[in-house]
């Protein structure tokens, strides 16, 4: 992405469309969920990232680890995150960067209580072809460009398996 990774310019949001577009599944089942959940786990496993890792479809929680190094924090920020997918339909990488773009921060000008909404990177809509937005994928543990990249990387090798 140019314009950087953790406060990106407008190409930087047009960067992030295209990668939510990109990423769109042609399905998302149980074994699909626990595919990149485990995915995310041996990715986090090979970096020694200290994350916690989360996957719902609707309100159903597929799949659910917290590896060492990881606390409950994690989970809340994990839960803040998601809410801001499930509110926008775009990731939470995403919100963030168009806010930015335009000279503020979520937490200034959202409207919405910071202490249930945090547009920081991480969670990621599951988008399914022909049905939009189904779930939620979401990391937390590392700074937010990592956690949103962790996710990307993890759905790009699932779009090829």
């Amino acid at each position: 992405m140019s314009g950087g990774t953790t406060d990106p310019g407008l190409t930087g949001v047009a960067a992030l469309e295209e990668q939510e577009l990109r990423l769109t599944l042609p399905r998302f089942t149980y074994d699909d969920a626990w595919a990149l959940g485990s995915m995310l786990v041996e990715l986090a496993r090979e970096r020694n990232a200290p994350v916690a890792i989360d996957i719902r479809r609707g309100p159903q929680q597929l799949f659910h680890c917290a590896l060492p190094g990881s606390s409950a924090d994690n989970d809340a920020w994990i839960d803040r995150k998601r809410r801001v997918v499930e509110r926008y339909g775009e990731s939470s990488f995403l919100v963030g960067s168009r806010f930015r773009a335009k000279g503020t921060t979520f937490e200034e000008s959202s409207r919405l209580d910071p202490d249930r909404y945090a547009a920081h990177g991480g969670s990621f809509p599951i988008r399914v072809e022909g049905a939009g937005v189904i779930g939620t994928v979401t990391v937390s543990g590392l700074p937010q460009a990592e956690d949103h990249a962790m996710v990307v990387e993890a759905l790009e090798r699932l779009l090829t398996t």
